[in-house]
């Protein structure tokens, strides 16, 4: 995999930042349609949007720093390098909780917003792992399957060994993940739903996945990465939500 696709003049197209503005811009087309269709107010969307690619930002950073940090205490230069080093999971927190203050400050329903938007996050993310892919990072373990990848001209992976395609699982994984959600969105009323299923399947299926990763940047407590400790956190914790929005409907249905 090549990272640099092509040259104009001294301008350099990388594939990462490529599919990243390309998921930026799909995950925006449909955001916005499906908000049109549901005729919610589009300047507000659009300000979320911003707000969140924000906080997705901050957070993201915030993230690799601090699974970085022993690094960082022995070359704060690391923490110059702004253009790289991030974390997914970090840019999720991030932009989520950048979208709630939003939400609060204006008073918008936020989960009825929360639940627009994460189809359109789940795309995001699997144009970003293709760019992961052509950049080379976030690369999974040595195997000798047949389904192994073999890079020859990577930066950041290792070249002329056979790695378990993590990038391509997890990009198929999220596109997979955006089309179960806009199924679900089309047979739900109920605020919130669609964002605790995105949470749940998307926190388990890279869980799972992290386990045949290679890359060592990631940050460990224990025997799990630090993305798969946020994983259990946050299943937890949604799995909690769940489970009391559905007590209190049945004592609502039952007060009835």
């Amino acid at each position: 995999m090549y990272n640099e696709i092509f040259k104009i003049g001294p301008l350099t197209i990388y594939g990462y930042g490529l599919m990243i503005a390309l998921g930026i811009f799909f995950a925006y087309q449909l955001l916005m349609r499906r908000a049109a269709n549901r005729q919610m107010n589009l300047s507000h969307i659009s300000s979320i949007t911003m707000w969140g690619l924000l906080g997705g930002f901050i957070g993201a950073k915030l993230l690799y720093w601090i699974t970085q940090l022993p690094n960082i205490i022995s070359n704060p230069g690391i923490m110059l390098n702004i253009g790289e080093g991030f974390v997914v999971y970090g840019g999720i927190i991030g932009g989520i909780l950048a979208g709630f203050i939003y939400c609060k400050v204006q008073r918008i329903p936020f989960l009825q917003c929360l639940d627009l938007f994460v189809p359109s996050l789940a795309l995001a993310q699997g144009f970003g792992r293709i760019g992961c892919l052509l950049a080379g990072c976030c690369y999974g373990e040595e195997t000798h399957s047949w389904f192994g990848i073999t890079f020859h001209h990577s930066a950041i992976a290792p070249n002329g060994v056979a790695l378990v395609p993590t990038q391509i699982i997890e990009s198929v994984f999220s596109f997979g993940l955006c089309l179960l959600l806009l199924f679900l969105a089309k047979r739900t009323q109920k605020a919130g739903l669609v964002a605790c299923v995105y949470l749940l399947l998307y926190s388990s299926g890279r869980f799972v996945i992290e386990f045949f990763r290679g890359d060592l940047i990631r940050g460990e407590v224990g025997l799990l990465s630090t993305s798969q400790i946020i994983a259990l956190g946050i299943v937890l914790v949604t799995g909690v939500i769940v489970l009391v929005s559905q007590y209190q409907n049945r004592l609502s249905g039952k007060r009835a």
